[in-house]
């Protein structure tokens, strides 16, 4: 009897052992009649791991306790409270109960979450920036949104217009893909202004993505993927007020609210404007160093949330910019050009752009209740996009509409360590732009000849494409995405992007990343460099321009450690981007002409990037990061430098709050190596600059004070007031051949002071 006592015990007690090497349950929602549902897709993970789970059709999970030394769970789902829970003193056996965010009024939530950090979930190496590190600046828009980013550069093209440029991997931002909430934005005709048209304020997140990303996002991505999340109507402060003023009269106001209909239908209003008017001439060239800018911009969204069943999500935006610039004494009505006194330095000279920009989109994503982690979705996307305007006496006018749709599917095969997705996509733009040139030939004081020279740049393209993605995971330790697409260029014919990303977590603290894939574009020729209308430069096309195309490869490595007792971080990351097909922007041969032909010969970039992010004391946070970018294309038959990519960039940023945050001081350090001039030796002699640009250092520095409804913030950019003194050349003869605004290289302005206000109701 005893025995058998014994035996049934040993029993029991293996039996639970068993059982304690697992945790399950199910995760439910309250509703307003006090009635509990399951929850479908919710994230259930252990803290500080990436072990995790997603609750099935009935909101049930199970997880592995076996090596885990923190026992609490994280359950995290969209419009829902993210609760922690203890469970290492509860039976295997964990129901849990999730908050709605309707219901969390008076309620305060503190979470811990760092303000910009490398995802340690994420097979690729993506880089996530939140409001908190948008807050540090004025990131008045999104091209002012990476002043403490290590990964890109902003700089701008040239001296009049106020376009601006980035830099990712030591290439310029066309080879990225710069997308908002997935759908494709800054491209064609919007590459030279598009990152003005998203106002800070509007977005949630940007995430940055190097290296090859997925294939169901196109075939565009070279060098990475840049993505920014607007924020949702559901989740969003039903009023946020932000009002931006600088020393220069530049004024902006942005406001956004979001009203909740019912419990599944909430809708949001975003509105943007800025305003300057103001002439400014520090260098004493007669030209305005800040273009004169008015833009309004509207955003209405709708969203549908049937958690678990269905989602919808529509939105319209509307953008109208105007903006000029040119010489101090420049008026459009009473301006008459003069040949005779073109050579004497007395003409003035005028720039002026108009765009007018609208877009819709429509996202749907059904998911299948009877079948975990699948869904099926459709994104559709419509722009309409028109500019039109003048640089001196040469007329442009610029209009592209495009069509995006994508449908995927999405499921697993076996078991959820088996997913893919698959689906169908289709681009179809229509590209409508000319350049009306006048060109002038100069013997001393007296015009030779000229002649007007009309460039009509045409075109429609229709490029139908397939794809399909897989994704292995291993133990949650090893992950392994491979994805292929198929596109039909109505121009180009078929061609095919194989892509893959590979992560592996060699413990809960280290992860190494590596990457492998191609990338194509068409390259829009006039609208992606706008900057060189404002120049004398003539224009000289090949006859056959090829699509560009391109091979990018990468290893990343993350490792998280304790340093001064506090959680430190160390990314460094290699890539390698190797163009077969490249439309090579030939500023070199002649100093009067611009050549456009495709690549003869290597034209390869490398970066090689080191960052440190730790906290040496309770609230100061430190990053320290160094790139080095090696960036070479054969021009004119010659393996050179790429002209205006910095050797290297050096980044420290400093951030300290007070306790609850009620002051917090942002200071911001950027080292710039220097840049490869175009050839200067055909110039002459009077005109000429170095063949190199100077190293220069930027200070950035923000104090805000936070109220309990209001955040005030006093800032300064370019602190040290590092200028470039000669950002045009030949300034005295606008009209003559050498007469070029776009050898700019560095900051023309100067310091900037700013303040601001942000009001909030939640």
């Amino acid at each position: 009897m005893r025995l058998r006592i014994l035996i049934a015990t040993i029993m029991l007690l293996i039996s639970y052992t068993v059982i304690s090497q697992n945790i399950t349950g199910i995760v439910y929602e309250m509703n307003d009649k006090k009635e509990m549902s399951p929850i479908v897709g919710a994230n259930v993970f252990w803290i500080g791991t990436t072990q995790g789970t997603i609750t099935d059709s009935k909101g049930e999970y199970k997880l592995s306790v076996k090596g885990i030394k923190d026992q609490r769970l994280v359950f995290r789902m969209m419009s829902f409270k993210t609760d922690t829970v203890d469970v290492s003193n509860v039976n295997p056996k964990v129901n849990h109960i999730m908050t709605n965010e309707k219901q969390l009024l008076n309620v305060v939530e503190i979470n811990e979450r760092n303000d910009s950090y490398i995802s340690k979930l994420n097979t690729r190496n993506v880089q996530v920036i939140n409001t908190g590190e948008l807050f540090k600046a004025a990131c008045c828009n999104l091209s002012e949104s990476f002043e403490t980013n290590a990964s890109v550069d902003v700089s701008y093209s040239d001296a009049i217009t106020g376009a601006r440029q980035i830099q990712l991997l030591g290439l310029s931002g066309i080879y990225s893909q710069i997308q908002t909430e997935n759908f494709p934005s800054v491209r064609g005709m919007a590459s030279s202004f598009g990152l003005n048209y998203i106002p800070g304020s509007w977005m949630e997140s940007i995430q940055i993505a190097k290296g090859t990303s997925s294939v169901i996002n196109g075939f565009e991505s070279i060098t990475g993927q840049i993505n920014v999340e607007y924020k949702k109507p559901s989740t969003a402060e039903p009023l946020f007020v932000n009002l931006y003023v600088n020393n220069h009269q530049r004024a902006e106001a942005n406001i956004t609210s979001a009203y909740k209909l019912n419990d599944k239908l909430s809708t949001m209003l975003m509105i943007h404007t800025d305003y300057i008017d103001n002439k400014i001439d520090k260098n004493n060239d007669n030209f305005m160093d800040i273009p004169r800018v008015t833009t309004i911009n509207l955003f209405n969204r709708w969203d549908y949330m049937n958690p678990g069943k269905y989602t919808s999500r529509f939105g319209i935006k509307y953008m109208e910019e105007h903006r000029s610039g040119g010489t101090m004494d420049y008026d459009k009505n009473t301006f008459v050009l003069d040949t005779a006194l073109i050579n004497q330095a007395k003409e003035p000279y005028g720039f002026s752009l108009t765009t007018r920009r609208a877009e819709a989109f429509w996202k749907n994503g059904i998911i299948f209740q009877n079948r975990p982690y699948t869904s099926l979705a459709i994104i559709v996307n419509a722009t309409n996009h028109e500019q039109e305007g003048y640089f001196g006496i040469n007329n442009y006018y610029g209009r592209e509409r495009t069509l995006y749709a994508n449908l995927l599917y999405q499921s697993y095969i076996v078991n959820k360590d088996n997913k893919f997705t698959t689906g169908l996509s289709y681009i179809l733009d229509n590209f409508v732009e000319n350049y009306d040139q006048t060109l002038f030939s100069f013997n001393k004081l007296i015009v030779k000849s000229s002649r007007d020279t009309l460039y009509n740049l045409n075109r429609d393209e229709s490029i139908p494409g397939a794809y399909f993605e897989y994704t292995y995971t291993h133990n949650d330790k090893l992950t392994i995405i491979a994805g292929i697409r198929a596109d039909h260029h109505n121009k180009y014919g078929m061609f095919y992007t194989p892509r893959i990303n590979l992560r592996y977590h060699i413990d809960a603290l280290t992860v190494i990343r590596a990457s492998a894939g191609y990338g194509y574009r068409t390259a829009n020729v006039i609208s992606e460099n706008l900057s060189l209308l404002a120049s004398q430069r003539s224009f000289v096309f090949a006859n056959d321009l090829k699509q560009e195309k391109a091979l990018n490869f990468g290893v990343n490595f993350t490792k998280e450690f304790s340093l001064f007792g506090r959680k430190a971080e160390f990314d460094i990351d290699v890539y390698r981007t190797n163009f077969m097909n490249q439309v090579i922007v030939d500023l070199d041969s002649i100093p009067t002409t611009a050549y456009f032909y495709n690549l003869k010969g290597d034209s390869y970039s490398n970066s090689y990037q080191a960052q440190l992010s730790m906290e040496p004391i309770k609230r100061l946070t430190i990053l320290v990061a160094y790139r080095i970018n090696d960036v070479k294309t054969t021009i004119n038959g010659a393996l050179q430098q790429r002209p205006f990519v910095n050797k290297y960039k050096g980044l420290i940023t400093l951030s300290y709050a007070t306790k609850f945050e009620k002051w917090k001081i942002d200071f911001t350090t950027q080292f710039n190596g220097s840049a490869r001039l175009p050839n200067q030796s055909k110039m002459p002699t009077t005109l000429r600059r170095p063949d190199t640009t100077p190293e220069y250092v930027i200070f950035n520095a923000q104090i805000t004070r936070k109220f309990k409804h209001f955040d005030v913030y006093l800032g300064g950019e370019n602190l040290g007031d590092f200028r470039q003194t000669d950002p045009i050349t030949q300034y005295t003869r606008p009209y003559h051949t050498h007469f070029d605004t776009t050898m700019t290289w560095g900051p023309i302005v100067g310091t900037t002071i700013y303040a601001g206000l942000r009001y909030t109701i939640k």
